[in-house]
């Protein structure tokens, strides 16, 4: 009876600690609505967003990095079990199988991962100044560092809140990733500089 009691306490305690973070972040964004919400109306807030998306490059811009950090957020934080041991397997997996030499596409997950993320992120953030654009070099180097940050901060947080594990191969292809993406984001800016050019 008190094994009985003790696993229905384990499994609710666990059940309430793995969305508590994202819980709180969702409370405290939806609070920041509802406060912009009280002073305008909801009518008249939910008429701005729409304008606003519709007229609004740059807040689209954010509206979709927004979407796909989220994507990002729910696969490696939100939907993810609690691990007794979040450093059992810290060097990760390296190919296409596991240490059992079983198949898996955790590495080509984590390295496609973060390439539309890329593109969006430095979309979003103002690298579409095409004249003012600079060296891939440069703009290699900002998407490897942006990326790398963010990647190893998931990583610590799965670390600390046990959910899921601390792996390098993660961090290392999540910001190959990000290498490709920038690459990708900078070819792509500079055609469209060579278009206006030419116009």
């Amino acid at each position: 009876m008190l094994e009985m009691i003790k696993s229905i306490l384990t499994h609710v305690l666990t059940a309430l600690y793995q969305p508590f973070g994202f819980a709180v972040l969702l409370a405290i964004l939806f609070m920041f609505v509802y406060l912009t919400a009280e002073e305008q109306g909801w009518k008249v807030l939910f008429r701005k967003w729409c304008l606003s998306f519709k007229n609004n490059k740059y807040f689209r811009r954010l509206f979709y990095l927004s979407f796909y950090s989220g994507m990002i957020l729910f696969q490696t934080l939100l939907n993810r079990n609690m691990w007794a041991n979040p450093l059992s397997n810290v060097m990760g997996s390296w190919g296409l199988y596991n240490e059992n030499g079983e198949f898996t596409t955790e590495a080509i997950e984590n390295f496609i991962l973060f390439i539309p993320f890329t593109i969006l992120l430095l979309w979003a953030l103002g690298e579409t100044r095409w004249k003012e654009l600079g060296k891939c070099r440069q703009v290699l180097w900002k998407a490897v560092k942006i990326v790398f940050l963010f990647s190893l901060s998931i990583e610590f947080t799965q670390l600390f809140l046990r959910l899921g594990t601390f792996q390098l191969s993660d961090l290392a292809y999540n910001t190959l990733g990000g290498l490709v993406g920038g690459f990708i984001y900078w070819v792509c800016a500079k055609g469209k500089n060579k278009k206006h050019g030419m116009s």
